[in-house]
């Protein structure tokens, strides 16, 4: 069973850079920021697919928001959104980046306390399972699941573990499932899993990464000259993305160790509902 340390995990994002490489813990590898707008940008991509059909008037909830990417993204396209951070430095990112969207109400709270009061066509959780104990992974589904809109989804964007479970410890804290084990949780929710997609983005950046961290390992910290090594790294990677995530893979290699999918939830016991205004909280 996983456990993490909450007031570890909430210690570490209070402190965390609102870059567009902080929250996509990219920083300390020497990539220039224009591998996270790349990243994000690829993504977008990705999710406008998945979500193709959920209606434009429809409503959204962006649960663990960070620094409002997605929010504002999501802002763009749907008629409301509703945005959860608990980071003080992520949630003043999120208020400075979404205040000229009169469509998004903000919330300066813990994910797990928050509690929906709307229905909503798109529930969106990027990278706030790893941050959970499987338990409270359960319990936040399940108040999600009422909360959904019928014929809704839930999109969660992941990093997972090739098999089994991995622990993250010390001072940043995670925990990396197997597809396969998330696949068996959401069952245990009744939630039905519609679409499984591999992020190839992230994994053409933690190939990078992964790389980069040998490196530093093997090299003394004055002569690891990140920004040096870190941008041909990354460029490098990047002139042959997509086809270069494929090559491990070819080859046999379990490289990178760590991956990232998109699932695509949903029930069959959804109720019908409309969506209603809901006030900004802090």
């Amino acid at each position: 069973m996983t456990t993490l340390d909450y007031a570890t995990v909430s210690r570490y994002w209070s402190t965390a850079a609102s870059s567009i490489l902080g929250p996509y813990m990219m920083d300390g590898f020497g990539f220039p920021a224009s591998a996270g707008r790349f990243r994000f940008r690829t993504e977008c991509k990705i999710v406008n697919r998945l979500i193709h059909a959920v209606s434009p008037g429809g409503c959204v909830l962006d649960l663990g928001c960070g620094n409002g990417f997605w929010a504002q993204h999501f802002a763009r396209r749907f008629s409301r959104v509703v945005a959860v951070e608990a980071s003080r430095p992520l949630y003043e990112a999120l208020e400075e980046r979404c205040a000229s969207y009169s469509n998004v109400t903000l919330v300066h709270g813990d994910v797990m306390r928050f509690q929906p009061e709307d229905q909503y066509d798109l529930v969106f959780l990027g990278g706030m399972l790893m941050y959970l104990n499987d338990a409270d992974v359960i319990s936040l589904l399940g108040k999600l699941i009422p909360s959904l809109q019928q014929g809704g989804i839930i999109l969660c964007r992941e990093t997972t573990a090739r098999q089994g479970t991995t622990t993250r410890r010390g001072d940043y804290q995670a925990v990396y499932r197997s597809v396969a084990d998330y696949e068996r949780t959401f069952a245990e929710c009744e939630l039905s899993v519609r679409n499984v997609q591999m992020n190839t983005p992230y994994v053409l950046i933690q190939m990078g990464c992964e790389f980069v961290k040998k490196w530093k390992v093997l090299m003394p910290t004055p002569l690891q000259c990140l920004p040096v090594v870190g941008r041909p790294v990354y460029w490098g990677l990047r002139l042959g993305f997509p086809w270069i995530t494929h090559v491990p893979t070819a080859l046999g290699l379990a490289y990178p160790e760590l991956t990232n999918h998109f699932f695509v939830l949903q029930t069959d016991t959804q109720p019908t509902s409309t969506c209603t205004p809901r006030d900004a909280a802090a």
